[in-house]
């Protein structure tokens, strides 16, 4: 599979069959972790394989916060080394990924009496552009505050600072490392359970896999299994005897129309219930409110969502922020809930849980958990170092990596125009304008939907192109064009769509739907919305 479009009609029944292989490694987790080892392995000359339950980047990693930063919050823990990681990464990849990682302006207003007190940002701002080689942030006055962030709170603003992060879409991310590692070679397959490690003179050798959707068993073996499943990492750790480590915490988001929340650039506050930083920032023409951090007690089976709480929690940030727009919940387009892997150490406070990733070995089970999105490189490059060094030579291919950015820059670019073309190329009439209320094209989605691994219709509208998270009541006007669409290029019939079409809106009801209710609104005034 070298194709630069890898996923078109019968990718999948093409795929199952490469897996009688003898692998280097088989990668079990499609998240932004397992995405960023099966491009470095691929990029070695390994023999990849990269499994996920359900779809690529269906957990966490397509409902993260959105941002590529620094870790400004970490200094105050003492966090210098992850701090500097971060601030350094999040500039290789503004550099490297330009056409998915974005600059992005953050504001740190300042109030009469409230902590923290200005020095003390100034002297967190100045350490995070020591760690981070740069100097950019500067201090704002009241007036260019407000020139900024217009709908900002002006009660005893006394001033306030800028500095630079950056933002992604996650999911595409996600999606655009496991396409380039398939086109170098490697084989990633999605709704693919690992369902039990095998075992050679009781060390793991491979796993057992079953096709979720076909029901088709097989046994693939591997020098290597590397559990990459985020906050699902203890269920393959339990067959080797590994104790529960895994501390499952959700974090939540509300998303808000542009036009209703606008935001040239993001910014942050602490809370004013607890003293947690939280955000507004602009994304993909919507407005993103996060995030929550607590302990996640239901299944992880179950797609999680925000709870009544949380969302709560974040509109006080919203009313504190912007009072002059006078929010409300109904004004939200939709919510959702990642769930992301800490490394539990007792700590009472979920915030103060420690964000490093940890790499363990357990009979040739090498799981890889914890850490941060914009430390994926790193976090790849550690476990394959780890493997390289268990391994003595016996993996296939040269280690040794390309070498300097600009190759790295010029390919992911040049790829990026390709596509960009062959997107072009494949459009219908009137489908090179944007979907109404989104910033994506309709060819986009036609591009997406017979080319980039879609199986269910919630991988195509929540994590290929977004118009889930976007769009109101998460796209149900546009669906009879979606239809058409997708009986084109996925080949559904009348009853395949209904399926898809009555699990999609029943998902997005329960997980991404606005909050129910209102501070003046009851139960009974939200609408249904049928199929």
């Amino acid at each position: 599979m070298t194709s630069s479009a890898p996923w078109t009609a019968g990718w999948r029944k093409r795929t199952w069959s490469l897996l009688d292989n003898e692998w280097d490694v088989i990668v079990v987790g499609g998240g932004i972790t397992g995405a960023a080892i099966l491009h470095d392995a691929a990029q070695r000359g390994w023999r990849a394989l990269l499994v996920e339950q359900r779809d690529f980047a269906w957990g966490a990693s397509s409902r993260s916060s959105k941002m590529v930063h620094g870790g400004l919050r970490y200094i105050a823990q003492g966090k210098l080394g992850l701090t500097r990681a971060c601030a350094r990464e999040r500039k290789l990849l503004l550099d490297e990924y330009p056409e998915l990682v974005k600059p992005l302006g953050f504001v740190l207003p300042t109030y009469t009496g409230a902590a923290p007190a200005p020095w003390m940002y100034r002297a967190g701002l100045s350490l995070y552009d020591v760690l981070a080689g740069q100097w950019v942030h500067e201090s704002l006055s009241p007036q260019q505050l407000s020139l900024l962030i217009p709908n900002l709170r002006q009660a005893d603003l006394s001033g306030g600072f800028r500095f630079e992060e950056a933002v992604t879409d996650d999911a595409r991310l996600v999606f655009e490392l496991i396409r380039d590692a398939v086109v170098e070679g490697a084989t990633a397959i999605n709704y693919v359970c690992a369902e039990e490690l095998l075992r050679d003179g009781g060390r793991v050798s491979g796993l057992k896999i079953r096709d979720v959707e076909s029901g088709a068993v097989a046994d693939v073996r591997a020098r290597f299994v590397i559990n990459a499943t985020g906050a699902w990492a203890d269920r393959l750790r339990e067959q080797v005897g590994g104790e529960p480590r895994i501390r499952p915490l959700r974090g939540s988001h509300l998303v808000f129309p542009g036009w209703r929340v606008p935001l040239p650039q993001a910014v942050s506050k602490p809370h004013p219930w607890d003293g947690r930083p939280v955000f507004a920032l602009p994304w993909e023409g919507a407005t993103i409110v996060g995030t929550t951090d607590h302990d996640h007690e239901p299944s992880l089976n179950d797609e999680p969502s925000i709870s009544p709480h949380e969302s709560a929690y974040l509109m006080a940030l919203v009313d504190e922020l912007f009072p002059s727009l006078a929010i409300r919940h109904s004004d939200v387009l939709s919510t959702f809930a990642g769930v992301r892997p800490v490394i539990a150490s007792g700590k009472a406070d979920p915030s103060k849980e420690s964000r490093d990733h940890v790499i363990w070995e357990e009979d040739g089970l090498v799981t890889v958990t914890g850490g941060k999105l914009t430390t994926f490189r790193l976090i790849a490059r550690d476990t394959l170092a780890k493997i390289e060094h268990t391994a003595e030579g016996q993996l296939s291919g040269a280690s040794a990596r390309p070498s300097g950015r600009g190759w790295r820059q010029r390919r992911t670019v040049s790829r990026h125009i390709t596509k960009t073309g062959a997107i072009a190329r494949g459009a219908r009439p009137g489908e090179l304008v944007p979907i109404a209320g989104t910033r994506r094209l309709w060819a986009e989605l036609r591009w997406a939907a017979g080319n980039e691994a879609v199986v269910h219709l919630d991988d195509l509208l929540l994590r290929r192109v977004r118009v889930g998270l976007l769009l109101e009541h998460g796209g149900i006007e546009i669906l009879p064009r979606v239809k058409e669409i997708c009986a084109e290029e996925l080949g559904w019939d009348d009853s395949r769509w209904a399926i898809e079409a009555d699990a999609y809106l029943e998902t997005w009801k329960r997980c991404y739907r606005p909050p129910m209710t209102d501070r003046t609104d009851s139960p009974e005034s939200v609408r249904e919305y049928p199929l």
